[in-house]
């Protein structure tokens, strides 16, 4: 039996066979029994729920001869010509190629007339927002003025493309999509008065996958039984819909979990071989690992299980997750679910979504872990021997600042290394003058640098500072963790200082990948090309102290005079903001 037949054969010919809306076809019953039928209705839900099924059998219940009835008899001649479309009172209209004001302009004119062999006219119009500006303007003045012996049925699947003079001019019924257990069984009543023998593996397997259309599981059952030739199993439904089978999709989770390339891509290899679509792949580890989710948040929810086949084996899977890896690769995978539709090689950018999702941290705090050195990665009694040098450390550089000599004991523990884009030499003491500037541990020469920490380019880069930490972040968070405990203290020529409290967070930023992220992103905001420097704010501090600031000429009032000797407090608290060189002091 084609699927054409199949569908016919079990679409519901009375309000008592249909699926899944009970509530609807209880309040159309109750509307025939008490003599208060509408003039026009509007059927609004998924596909495959029975809007146009359900439109039919309300046709037949009204014009039956026995009624109106709350079930038609299907013996009747009206009930039977309407079933074999042979009555012409009751028209069905496809408005994606009806949709001009002509067709609409023809009803209008029928209206009028009553009715030759029913009670009622019923125009059923499916897809009833295909129609045009023009066809819903002269629709509208039909359903204004209705004649009482006609009914319209209107069937969308996109309310919204409506106009509201239409929708308040109709009684509107919302269709659900059956649930699977619904369809389940509707399927497994199709299999036994067709002869076809069936698991309860693949019919729950074939109504998890018409996403809740009852015409989509018939559509698909056929085409199993089809392929089958006999007992339908759940490994034919998987052949035929390219799906991929539970003892894969436990392999691929495992991999995922435990983070094993080497282990997932020849699984992702195989399901290619085996002629698996990328796109229905990923498809299926989205509704995976929703319902891996459901079952770690709901334990012990029917409606978190009613999917899954074996909910034991998923519990099992469900605890080696952890919930925010869950939320995160649920995104990661849905993001690539988009992309994935206008892919020119879905299958590299299908692999590339697990590898992503088999690399990716789990959170924000797991992802700055990840990006630590080495030896803060440590155990925590070595990480506690670390945190315990760097204070002594501290505490050792304050010492010698105050003092203000070069020389000293030698400092233990951790040393600063020298930035990874300047010299590294070392010839001068701590907060001593070379002949081109100030050397100080960290090889960056500073005399050009305190001379333009008043410049203008500079006041420039500290008012777009925010939003180069907004590019960072957004181009990873990790970096952006580091980078946010530094700030930028000066500019000279082509370059940007930036000072940080912490050598951990200065050394990483210096990474070259870090830094590659982070002068892309300072050329991107600043519009020309930008590389940058680091230092401690203590050597900083203690540079700009040993050296005194050139201050900028006074600023001069019309007369001649100095305007700082005379100026307001206000205007003293602008210049300490934005400097001497951006405030401009004029009388009116």
């Amino acid at each position: 039996m084609s699927h054409i037949a199949l569908y016919r054969a079990w679409r519901p010919q009375t309000f008592g066979d249909t699926v899944g809306q009970q509530h609807i076809i209880q309040t159309l019953q109750n509307a025939i029994g008490e003599q208060r039928i509408s003039h026009a209705y509007l059927f609004n839900g998924p596909r495959g729920t029975g809007k146009t099924t359900t439109a039919k059998v309300f046709a037949k219940a009204i014009n039956c001869r026995q009624g109106p009835a709350l079930e038609p008899c299907n013996q009747c001649e009206a009930c039977t010509g309407i079933t074999a479309g042979s009555i012409m009172d009751v028209v069905e209209i496809d408005a994606a190629s009806n949709r001009g004001i002509d067709e609409i302009r023809d009803i209008r004119d029928k209206v009028r007339y009553a009715p030759s062999d029913v009670r009622y006219k019923v125009y059923i119009i499916d897809e009833v927002h295909m129609l045009t500006s023009e066809a819903f303007n002269a629709l509208l003045k039909t359903l204004e003025e209705p004649p009482g012996h006609v009914v319209f049925i209107l069937a969308t699947t996109e309310p919204h493309k409506l106009p509201a003079t239409i929708i308040s001019r109709c009684q509107r019924f919302d269709f659900r999509q059956v649930t699977l257990e619904e369809q389940t069984g509707r399927l497994r009543q199709i299999c036994a008065e067709e002869k076809m023998e069936a698991s309860e593996e693949a019919l729950a397997y074939i109504a998890r996958l018409s996403d809740g259309g009852m015409r989509d599981a018939i559509s698909l059952l056929e085409q199993v039984a089809a392929f089958s030739r006999g007992k339908i199993t759940l490994e034919d439904a998987l052949e035929v819909t390219g799906g991929i089978a539970a003892e894969q999709f436990a392999k691929l989770a495992e991999a995922i979990q435990e983070r094993n390339v080497a282990a997932m891509l020849p699984l992702v290899e195989g399901l290619m071989q085996a002629g698996k679509s990328p796109d229905k792949c990923l498809e299926n580890l989205v509704y995976y690992f929703r319902d891996l989710l459901l079952i770690k948040l709901v334990p012990g929810s029917s409606v978190a299980t009613e999917r899954i086949v074996d909910p034991e084996r998923f519990r099992v899977m469900a605890d080696a997750y952890e919930r925010d890896r869950l939320f995160r690769m649920i995104d990661i995978l849905h993001q690539y679910q988009v992309e994935l539709k206008h892919a020119v090689q879905p299958q590299t950018l299908f692999e590339v979504a697990l590898l992503k999702i088999c690399t990716a941290p789990a959170a924000a705090g797991e992802e700055a872990l990840a990006a630590r050195p080495a030896e803060v990665s440590a155990p925590a009694g070595e990480l506690a021997r670390l945190e315990r040098q760097v204070k002594q450390l501290e505490q050792k550089i304050e010492q010698l600042m105050r003092s203000g000599s070069g020389s000293g004991p030698p400092v233990t523990g951790i040393s600063a290394s020298p930035s990874s884009s300047q010299p590294t030499g070392r010839s001068a003491g701590f907060g001593s003058r070379g002949g081109t500037g100030v050397a100080i541990r960290s090889g960056v020469k500073l005399g050009p640098f305190i001379a333009g920490k008043g410049s203008e380019e500079f006041q420039q880069i500290r008012m777009q500072w925010n939003e180069v930490l907004q590019r960072v972040k957004e181009a990873g968070i990790s970096i952006h963790a580091w980078l946010i405990n530094g700030e930028p203290v000066s500019f000279s020529q082509d370059t940007v200082l930036i000072a940080f409290k912490n050598e951990i967070h200065r050394e990483t930023t210096e990474k070259p990948a870090n830094r590659e992220v982070i002068e892309r992103v300072l050329q991107s905001v600043l519009k020309r090309e930008f590389r940058f420097s680091t230092i401690m704010v203590k050597e900083w501090l203690a540079a700009t102290e040993d050296r005194p600031e050139e201050k900028p000429e006074p600023l001069m009032m019309n007369d001649g005079t100095d305007a700082s000797s005379s100026r307001p407090e206000w205007v003293e608290e602008a210049v300490k903001l934005f400097g001497e060189e951006l405030v401009v002091i004029s009388e009116d």
